[in-house]
């Protein structure tokens, strides 16, 4: 009888702390990641020299709440799961482990609990509450876009590579030193912050002939930044076709269905929605 009420337990616990079909299991998941989004804000104001100063005392008995609460929530995930070792060696298993571990490793490491932060990653869950793994598909033809333009993109960043050292090298020949182009690198430095229009202004070209430059490098910038853009978006558009090309219809066979189509566009007959 005993060993049936553990059982039963069990299996409550699994359907409330890895299930999100019921309710108590859509509230569970809802209430830990309202607990991860707070314990890590605990953790970046913490960081705060007048804030930790002044309420050091309160923070820390927050933090070592939601360490300990932590810590008994994957004491019962490893208890109530059906197969332990599994989960321990799952993504989510080896985040919920790395979230508590930087507490405990403070005792000898202080600044290791500023690594808390990885508590961030367990709001993926919410993935699973709200059910958004349908929108996964999109994120995947996203990825495949940018893989199939690799290439591409490697190209391109080493063209911007040899600009920057190029215009770097003429920069340093041109202002030198005096003008705070120390060293090449430093005018490299000072050359991606200008193609890339961030323009921090902490070195300025003083020369006429270096301010041409820069006028040059910054109008070159303007030039490519779309470039990456277009490489990615050509690569998704053919994606997005294969895509579609996959969608046929039952009854008359024809493709060019988007993903999320519920009646086919030529015939009217109710389109399979993929899973």
């Amino acid at each position: 009888m005993k060993k049936m009420s553990q059982q039963r337990l069990r299996q409550q616990l699994n359907e409330i702390i890895f299930g999100t079909e019921t309710p108590a299991g859509r509230g569970f998941d809802i209430a830990l990641i309202y607990a991860i989004l707070i314990s890590v804000f605990i953790v970046i104001i913490d960081s705060v020299e007048h804030i930790s100063s002044e309420f050091k005392g309160l923070l820390f008995f927050c933090e070592w709440l939601f360490t300990i609460l932590f810590s008994i929530e994957y004491a019962v995930r490893l208890y109530c799961s059906q197969h332990p070792f599994r989960y321990a060696r799952s993504f989510y298993g080896i985040v919920d482990l790395l979230s508590i571990l930087p507490s405990y490793i403070a005792f000898f490491l202080p600044q290791a609990q500023f690594f808390i932060i990885i508590r961030l990653f367990r709001v993926l869950r919410i993935f699973r509450v709200l059910k958004l793994f349908r929108y996964l598909g999109e994120a995947n033809m996203l990825m495949r876009s940018i893989l199939l333009a690799r290439r591409k993109i490697f190209v391109f960043l080493m063209s911007v590579v040899v600009l920057v050292s190029i215009f770097g090298s003429l920069m340093y020949v041109i202002e030198g030193p005096e003008h705070g182009f120390t060293s090449i690198p430093t005018s490299i430095y000072w050359a991606i912050v200008t193609i890339t229009t961030v323009g921090y202004g902490d070195i300025t070209p003083q020369t006429v002939l270096g301010q041409s430059l820069a006028s040059i490098i910054m109008v070159t910038g303007y030039a490519i930044i779309a470039v990456p853009t277009g490489i990615i978006t050509a690569e998704l558009a053919v994606e997005i076709g294969r895509d579609k090309g996959e969608h046929a219809c039952r009854n008359c066979k024809k493709t060019g269905h988007d993903s999320d189509a519920v009646h086919c566009k030529y015939c009217g007959a109710k389109m399979e929605i993929p899973v």
